[in-house]
């Protein structure tokens, strides 16, 4: 059976929430919209849409969505010739990928986005598929998008590890029977990815991959 290693990566491979935190709370400013960077913070891992009706409330004004979303893009779209990788993400998943797991990148970021994390990572040769919330319904918490990633490398459940930073992705894995790991370089405390599902957890890539052998990544299931 085929063993995969699902990633999220803002957060979690990249070091960007925190420039995600910032340009969302410029685009909700501009709009008009008080929201406590705090708040932004916490809300990060979600599609945008999702993300707006948590900050917002479901009564919003949805058809703000678009130009709320669109702001933050363009905002944003401003690092992507500088988004820092976090030490040793690459060697992570070419570890991973020469001990045979299907490295999967599962993912909120658009097409444009994606593109520019990946050149971060600097790591193609290691990854076999990328799951965004594009290809399902519902994005993380739910776990479609880990469902897909699945299919992406022919892998059951049981087989699976998901590592990420965000609640959002320890419910998602939880959800999809998936064994998670939470990394504290996203900005979220321990015990809150513990309480949403996770087996383990690491402060950043390095740290998991200084201890791969002893983490659920450390052989088969």
């Amino acid at each position: 059976m085929n063993r995969a290693a699902l990633f999220d990566v803002d957060g979690t491979l990249v070091d960007t929430n925190h420039l995600h935190v910032v340009c969302w709370w410029e685009a909700l400013r501009q709009a008009g919209h008080d929201v406590a960077m705090h708040d932004v913070h916490r809300a990060i891992g979600l599609p945008g849409e999702d993300l707006l009706g948590h900050l917002l409330g479901a009564d919003r004004d949805t058809s703000e969505d678009g130009a709320l979303s669109d702001a933050h893009s363009t905002l944003y779209g401003t690092y992507f010739d500088r988004l820092p990788p976090f030490e040793a993400a690459a060697e992570l998943l070419r570890e991973l990928d020469r001990q045979s797991w299907r490295v999967v990148l599962v993912t909120s970021a658009k097409d444009s986005e994606l593109d520019a994390l990946r050149k971060a990572i600097d790591a193609d040769d290691a990854i076999t598929a990328t799951a965004s919330s594009d290809d399902v319904r519902e994005g993380k918490p739910a776990p479609d998008p880990v469902r897909h990633a699945l299919g992406l490398a022919d892998a059951a459940a049981r087989d699976a590890v998901f590592v990420g930073d965000t609640v959002w992705d320890m419910r998602a894995a939880t959800r999809a029977d998936v064994t998670s790991v939470g990394l504290l370089c996203g900005g979220i405390p321990r015990r809150d990815l513990e309480e949403a599902g996770a087996r383990a957890v690491y402060r950043h890539p390095a740290d998991l991959l200084a201890h791969l052998d002893r983490s659920p990544l450390g052989g088969a299931r």
